[in-house]
């Protein structure tokens, strides 16, 4: 005998002396007979598994609800916010119109001039890379936030943490500080 099948042996066999248990006094109407209706004990192949549901208190032609399984029915979603939601996800590397991506950007001291670039924005892992200097002549302010290397004239500045570094390169006996904004 299977499992479910001793299952269903069980429900019938409890179902039936509950009936035979409780008289013919206590079985309610069914929901189609009137309540004056005469009552009796049905016979045990008829005896239903489910719950008796409880008389309809409306019209006679509408069909009872049907039985639940007993598990309590699940709320619907409450609805997500559009507007004002907070960013989840975290902010691309991608350029943009007032900051550039994660991406190598060479500063020629020989062809630039310094005193008019004084800020910079780049995405975390961009490479600020300086040409033709001497080595330890460009310092910044915050080393935490960065990664220099140094080798033929030429200063690699990697930044590799959000922040504000101000990056100092001498020319011509004159300091210039580039303000760097790193997202």
């Amino acid at each position: 005998m299977s499992r479910a099948s001793f299952r269903r042996l069980v429900v019938v066999l409890a179902a039936t002396v509950a009936v035979a248990a409780c008289g013919a006094d206590a079985v309610a109407p069914l929901p189609v007979q009137p309540p004056g209706a005469t009552r009796s004990t049905p016979a045990p192949s008829a005896i239903s598994t489910t719950p008796a549901t409880p008389a309809p208190t409306g019209s006679p032609s509408r069909p009872p609800p049907p039985p639940t399984s007993g598990r309590p029915v699940a709320a619907p979603p409450t609805p997500t916010r559009t507007r004002g939601t907070p960013r989840t996800t975290p902010p691309s590397t991608a350029a943009t119109p007032a900051c550039q991506g994660a991406a190598r950007y060479d500063l020629p001291l020989a062809e630039t001039e310094v005193e008019l670039l004084t800020s910079l924005c780049f995405a975390t892992g961009a490479v600020l890379r300086i040409q033709g200097i001497g080595p330890g002549l460009v310092t910044v302010d915050r080393p935490e936030l960065v990664s220099q290397q140094y080798e033929a004239g030429v200063v690699d500045i990697r930044f590799v943490r959000t922040g504000t570094v101000g990056v100092t390169i001498p020319k011509e006996g004159r300091e210039h500080t580039i303000t760097v904004v790193v997202r």
